[in-house]
């Protein structure tokens, strides 16, 4: 059984994050629930890489002097599972948003969907949706978006490592992919619609793994106030 001191001394907490849940919210949830079954003023709680609240999986969470390890974990390489629809793209390329426009699919055959994702694999350029928390001049740019402002953003290289069909079902396909810090697995969908000549927006998402660390030994919340 963890002490209050074993927390504050540093932990690595694999959470299994819910539906619909910030991951700032499971930091705050974590991090109340530790002060207080322990007593303690204050204690850093950190997570390693967001995952946006329609996503769900993999958060490693760094509590106390641990936290200087965020950076580290947050540089590792990534693996995601989900679902992209074709046909249909959003403003925030995920279902966050409603339907903005549409687009044929009937041209769009397996092996033309197999071969467009082979083109998304290695380095490629990509640019993160509006819908984002990069900063521009202080702002969060999902900040701006929901103010139905847009702003330029500049185009960030990244690595694909792994861009694996694994069942298609149009206009629903699904995947997994490995991959480096900083990619959007959104704009992937909507570039990968837009590659197909078509549309595209991400339905699901999780996270399964980060480095050598894997959901399936993760905790949900829950799970993990109960054990405290």
């Amino acid at each position: 059984m963890l002490s209050g001191e074993d927390f504050k001394n540093g932990q690595i907490l694999l959470i299994d994050k819910p539906l619909t849940w910030t991951s700032f919210q499971v930091v705050n949830k974590l991090r109340w629930n530790i002060r207080h079954k322990f007593g303690l003023g204050k204690i850093k709680v950190g997570h390693a890489g967001t995952l946006d609240p329609l996503a769900t999986g993999l958060l490693i969470i760094c509590t106390g002097n641990f936290t200087k390890k965020i950076d580290e974990y947050q540089a590792q390489v990534k693996e995601y599972t989900g679902e992209i629809t074709l046909g249909a793209t959003t403003p925030s390329f995920d279902l966050e948003t409603e339907v903005d426009e549409t687009f044929p699919v009937d041209h769009i055959t397996d092996d033309l969907i197999h071969k467009t994702a082979k083109q998304f694999v290695g380095d490629i350029s990509q640019i993160p949706p509006m819908f984002s928390a990069i900063k521009m001049a202080g702002v969060r740019m999902y900040d701006l978006a929901r103010q139905g402002k847009t702003r330029e953003i500049t185009s960030r290289n990244i690595t694909i490592q792994t861009f694996e069909i694994t069942s298609i079902n149009l206009p629903k396909v699904q995947f997994r992919i490995v991959c480096s810090k900083g990619t959007y697995i959104r704009s992937l969908a909507y570039d990968f619609g837009k590659a197909l000549n078509s549309g595209g927006h991400l339905s699901q998402l999780r996270r399964t793994k980060i480095g050598d660390f894997n959901v399936n030994d993760a905790l949900e919340v829950k799970d993990f106030i109960a054990n405290l």
